[in-house]
């Protein structure tokens, strides 16, 4: 097993000419599997894991089809101390920043102990532990209500217990977000990195599977109420009737990558360019111009030409009318590339998991970079807009250069393109 290697303090110089900061860690929980291997190698395969909502106090509402996360014991990664404090969520999320530490090999260094930072992204927070709580004091009294409800349920949560159980003392924030959440995340660890810091822990994870949290999303038009899997979330399609939610998430280490060079740490992707913009909830036709601009923006940053684009990971919310917009916007901002570049979304096959939702989506673009894999998107077929997605199986292509969409239900629209840290060779 390789030797931790400590985080170092980047030299005046280099600090003076900032380059984009690299990904060296990646960590996954997912329905469709934990640690990258496996998620990855379902992914690749389009193997889809929306299944029936089987959750306690769950199983007589709406939502019939979800993804979710069977196994997951996060006693084998996380101190009995934490899980007591902690929801669902931030057991994802502590257990996959352990991942992605460990793949990047980073520890805090005692002699630098503010070079590390951690920023996460939460669109529902601890409603996990909160419905437990209420639970508690409604059957019981106020008595019987813990210490730990006053922060378990906080979007900070994951951020907080991520710092502490590091010993990560760099700029550290949280983002309470919609789906845009994960990449905006990601932005802002990148422009912390840019401003100096060595090292940021970021992502985004999700645990709304909880009655009091499933209740709250009934409320979403965009939701999908279908009880069949395989037909529950079709986005691009005529039987489009929605959106899957799902659980879990994914975290990254980012760092300079002077920093990350000097520890001999290995750069798995480049964060080359990100933008976001609102344009508000009053129909999702007008999130064309939004994410039209976000793209756009986010190429402008990373200095890249739309020729350059070589997968598209879609937002694909399974709207008609949403869908519709994100076709129209990749056209508008790739222009003649948009009808031949690959298209995918493969969180059909396992949720949309709000603002972890776009977090996965970066790992999926990260590992196909690697591999030069796009991975198809499960149980869509006959797509019906102008778009070249992936469907059925997995494809084989010299990648380069992956863009990122995220839109959320509040009006966000965000871009993210990341680079394969091989260089490109055209």
């Amino acid at each position: 097993m390789s030797q931790a290697i400590s985080a170092s303090t980047p030299s005046r110089s280099a600090r003076s000419r900032p380059r984009p900061p690299v990904v060296t860690g990646v960590g996954v929980v997912a329905p469709n599997g934990q640690g990258t291997e496996r998620f990855w190698k379902a992914v690749q395969q389009g193997t889809s894991v929306l299944g029936p909502v089987t959750r306690d106090g769950c199983t007589h509402l709406p939502l019939k089809v979800a993804g979710e996360i069977d196994g997951f014991d996060p006693s084998a990664l996380i101190d009995g101390r934490f899980l007591v404090q902690t929801d669902r969520f931030t057991h994802f999320a502590m257990a996959a920043a352990e991942m992605a530490v460990q793949d990047a090999r980073l520890t805090a260094d005692p002699e630098n102990p503010f070079g590390i930072g951690v920023v996460t992204a939460a669109g529902s927070g601890g409603g996990e532990f909160g419905q437990g709580e209420l639970q508690q004091l409604w059957g019981k009294g106020p008595s019987f209500v813990g210490p730990y409800q006053s922060i378990a349920w906080f979007y900070a949560a994951s951020t907080g217990q991520i710092s502490i159980r590091g010993g990560f003392r760099g700029p550290c924030g949280v983002l309470a977000n919609d789906e845009a959440g994960g990449l905006d995340a990601l932005a802002h660890a990148a422009r912390t990195i840019r401003r100096g810091t060595d090292a940021v822990v970021v992502g985004a994870t999700e645990a709304p599977l909880a009655p009091y949290s499933v209740v709250c999303q009934l409320g979403y038009p965009e939701l999908s109420l279908s009880d069949d899997p395989q037909h529950a979330y079709l986005p691009f399609t005529t039987d489009a009737c929605g959106f899957a939610p799902g659980e879990g998430g994914a975290m990254f280490v980012l760092e300079d990558p002077e920093a990350a060079r000097r520890r001999g740490a290995r750069a798995r992707a480049v964060i080359a360019g990100h933008a976001s913009n609102f344009t508000g909830t009053d129909g999702w036709s007008q999130s064309r111009q939004g994410l039209a601009r976000a793209i756009r923006d986010a190429l402008d940053e990373a200095q890249c030409s739309a020729r350059e684009v070589d997968v598209v990971f879609a937002d694909a919310m399974g709207v008609a009318e949403a869908d519709q917009a994100e076709a129209l916007a990749i056209a508008d901002a790739l222009g003649p590339r948009a009808a031949t570049v690959p298209v995918t979304a493969p969180k059909t096959g396992f949720g949309r998991a709000y603002s972890a939702s776009s977090a996965l989506d970066v790992a999926t673009a990260v590992l196909a970079l690697e591999h030069g894999v796009v991975p198809p998107t499960p149980n869509v077929t006959g797509v019906r807009h102008d778009l070249d997605v992936v469907t059925g199986e997995a494809r084989t292509a010299s990648l380069h250069t992956a863009l990122v969409l995220s839109r959320g239900l509040m009006g966000c629209n965000s871009a993210l393109v990341l680079r394969s840290a091989h260089g490109d060779e055209r």
